[in-house]
């Protein structure tokens, strides 16, 4: 048990910037109380001590503010940052090198007891700030949730989920894999703009060029002695304020 809190221990200090020292971590991070305590709790649960498993974790909710069901599997050096807020279901399984920020959940969305009902998190998941993973799928080994992100649906490996509800971001060459395997906090990346995003921008550039070419026809045909019809007036399409609106 002590060889794990002390990889516990040093884990939080490489992943947090503001850990100090192993007695700052020991005394001062309640993510690593959770965990901690957590275990006892699982222990009491996986040998038909269920009461005092459920109290065990009551406890904790109480101490950490992270509501983590003794059910739950919790892999090795998971790291809660900050952590308030955090609630981990029954079914959930968090695998090794996790990181999970304030305000996660890990819900599930059926009733059916006995079923698997929670998500289940690959190695090296990291789950931004806000971030609701709700149901029994996989978020893939390396995945990354953005904060306040709403993922209903698995999550392929080395992939990114952002928005609400998330939309799927795929690594598509060797740079973005190499970013994949950084660490990155609250699970932000390079250029990992939303994928409904960049789609806009490239329809309104798109109707930007039309107007442009349209234009030029306009143009053309006046000078050739061919006057189109007149349409009505409007406001002329600008292309930087519409962009503006979708960043």
């Amino acid at each position: 048990m002590f060889s794990r809190i002390q990889e516990d221990i040093a884990n939080i200090i490489v992943r947090d910037p503001a850990a100090r020292n192993k007695w700052e971590v020991i005394t001062c991070y309640p993510g690593l109380h959770a965990i901690v305590m957590q275990r006892w709790a699982h222990w009491f649960w996986r040998n038909d001590l269920k009461w005092m498993g459920r109290f065990t974790s009551h406890i904790a909710r109480w101490l950490t503010g992270i509501e983590i069901h003794p059910g739950a599997k919790i892999g090795r050096r998971v790291f809660i940052d900050h952590g308030f807020g955090v609630v981990i279901g029954e079914t959930a399984e968090v695998g090794d090198d996790c990181t999970i920020y304030q305000g996660v959940t890990l819900g599930g969305t059926s009733l059916s007891k006995g079923t698997k009902r929670h998500p289940t998190l690959a190695n090296g998941v990291i789950i931004g700030a806000g971030a609701q993973v709700l149901g029994a799928f996989t978020v893939g080994e390396g995945a990354k949730v953005g904060s306040n992100a709403v993922v209903v649906k698995e999550v392929p490996a080395g992939a990114t989920a952002v928005g609400n509800p998330a939309r799927i971001i795929l690594k598509d060459n060797a740079r973005d894999e190499a970013a994949a395997r950084m660490f990155a906090s609250y699970g932000v990346v390079p250029n990992g703009d939303d994928p409904l995003s960049k789609a806009l921008h490239g329809l309104i550039d798109n109707a930007a060029t039309q107007e442009h070419q349209i234009e030029k026809i306009l143009a053309s045909l006046k000078c050739a002695g061919i006057d189109c019809e007149t349409l009505l007036t409007t406001e002329k399409f600008d292309q930087k304020e519409m962009n503006k609106l979708v960043e």
